[in-house]
This record gives structure tokens, sequence and C-alpha cells, in this order.
């Protein structure tokens, strides 16, 4: 079994862009739901600005990908774009970027509250064992131009017509002031507790 490094993206790793995005768009018709429409540019562009994460094995083979992106003047920060290659699902990859990306969001914007949209049940399970809660649409940013990433998704029109206050997506949202009662982030505890290294994926928090 191919060990899979999961890290920060570099901008070295522009060269995968083209593929990441052809699987974004693949896997949102395979599901049937929408997906904001993102170019090999943009992707790389997160790359080279330190705000993504990717797994790879490694050989080098592509596995994974995230971004993290910052809103309302850097009040919020949003995980955008999970995906994994359909060869290397099932073996927690999708997990392991979540709290990689999770992890550099708190790094990169540490007094920002970190939110995101989703349609998939496996994304709010692991939203959920990070500390993320279910939250409407008011609660998150306000910024237009992330509301703006929505338009290519096939629900725009629903999202539109309900005034952006809700959509078929789950807003979800993490608020770091409840650090102050939970204390921070143990992450090589919750890294033993995810079972990455079980499953022969390790993940760089560093």
């Amino acid at each position: 079994m191919d060990t899979i490094i999961v890290r920060v993206a570099e901008e070295k790793d522009g060269k995968y862009a083209q593929e990441i995005v052809d699987e974004m768009a693949s896997s949102a018709k395979a599901r049937g739901t929408g997906i904001a429409k993102r170019t090999p540019e943009y992707v790389a562009g997160k790359m080279k600005e330190g705000k993504g994460v990717i797994a790879l094995t490694e050989q080098g083979q592509w596995v994974g990908f995230c971004y993290i992106e910052s809103w309302g003047h850097e009040k919020f920060v949003a995980n955008s774009g999970l995906i994994v290659n359909p060869n290397f699902r099932g073996r927690g990859v999708a997990k392991a970027i979540k709290f990689k990306a999770f992890w550099l969001s708190r790094h990169k914007f540490p007094t920002a509250k970190i939110f995101g949209l989703t349609t998939g049940l496996q994304v709010m399970k692991i939203n959920n064992q990070l500390g993320y809660m279910p939250v409407p649409f008011s609660e998150l940013t306000d910024d237009d131009e992330f509301w703006k990433g929505c338009q290519s998704c096939v629900n725009f029109g629903i999202l539109t017509s309900k005034n952006r206050k809700n959509c078929l997506c789950t807003g979800m949202l993490y608020d770091p002031e409840w650090e102050k009662e939970r204390g921070p982030k143990d992450w090589a505890d919750l890294a033993a507790k995810a079972g990455f290294a079980d499953k022969n994926v390790i993940v760089e928090f560093d």
C-alpha cells in the first residue's frame, strides 16, 4: 500500500492543477450536485500562495487537494475544492486533507472564523470532528465575492431565489473564540484518533 503524504502545496505542484480541476468537474457531474468551477490557473495560484493542501504518493502521484481563501477582510476563511483521486478513495485521504486545511487556516488566519458549504455527508462528519457547527447562511461571510463563486453551480438559482439565506448546501462554521472554553487543538492527538497512520497516510502538521 502506497504511503500518502499530505502537506501544504507549493508552486511546483502547479503541474497537477489541470488534473485536479478535471476531477472536480467529473466528480460533481457524477454526484449530480453543483460545484463552483475553478480554472487550472486559479488552483495553481493557490498553490503558489501557500493556500493549498495537496496529497501525493511518495512516487509523486496526485491523490487529493483542497485550498483555503479568506473573505470579509480576513474575518472569515473557507476551505474549498476538496477532491480525492478515485483510485485512492476509502483510505481517509479526504479527512486527512480537511485536517491539514483546518490547521493551515488556523495558522494563516488565527482570528478568522472558518466556514464551508457542503452537500456531502462525509464532509459534514469530518467538519464535526474538527469542531464545526451547522449554522444558517446569515452566520457566514456576506462578502459578495465569495457568493459569486456559486454562480457556476447548478443550484445557483435556488440560492438567489432565497436571497442567499439557504440552498441545498449546509453551512458549517468554526469560531476560534470557542477555544477559550475548549482549549487549543492538540494536532498529534487528533491525528492519532483519526487513525491516519493506520492507513499509511502521513499528515505534516508543521
